[in-house]
């Protein structure tokens, strides 16, 4: 999927991430993590984030930077707890298997019916599995 924009979609509604902690470390090396959804890779000093989950995501540290704050007393650009800053969105929930290809050839994620394609910004999309989108966003209208 590339060239779509979510608020022309019908279907599509906005929603506000939860104010949930993760757990950040920053990457020593490039490499790639073993999401839900497939593999994704990261460059080094990019964002290695775990939810509450146990679920695992790499960032890429420009957006990384714009999008989490660090839980204080913490302070950003450390490992330890962060949460994202408050930002609407919008998702879509999906009914058929989809297939999302993330920015700068860092992977491509596979949804299933139930899952939701997650659009952070123009030619920035994601996926968010079923099982977790209640769990992580609250939903506007």
């Amino acid at each position: 999927m590339s060239g779509l924009d979510l608020r022309d979609d019908r279907d599509a509604r906005r929603v506000c991430k939860r104010s949930i902690p993760v757990r950040v470390e920053f990457a020593a090396e490039s490499g790639t993590v073993e999401t839900r959804e497939g593999p994704v890779g990261y460059a080094r000093g990019d964002a290695l984030l775990t939810g509450s989950n146990g679920e695992r995501w790499p960032v890429p540290r420009e957006s990384f930077d714009a999008s989490y704050e660090a839980v204080a007393p913490m302070r950003h650009g450390k490992p330890g707890p962060y949460r994202k800053r408050p930002l609407i969105l919008w998702v879509k929930p999906m009914a058929e298997p989809f297939a999302v290809t993330l920015d700068h050839d860092r992977g491509t994620l596979r949804g299933k019916p139930g899952d939701w394609l997650v659009q952070y910004g123009p030619d920035d999309l994601g996926l968010v599995s079923g099982s977790l989108f209640g769990d992580t966003y609250e939903l506007l209208d």
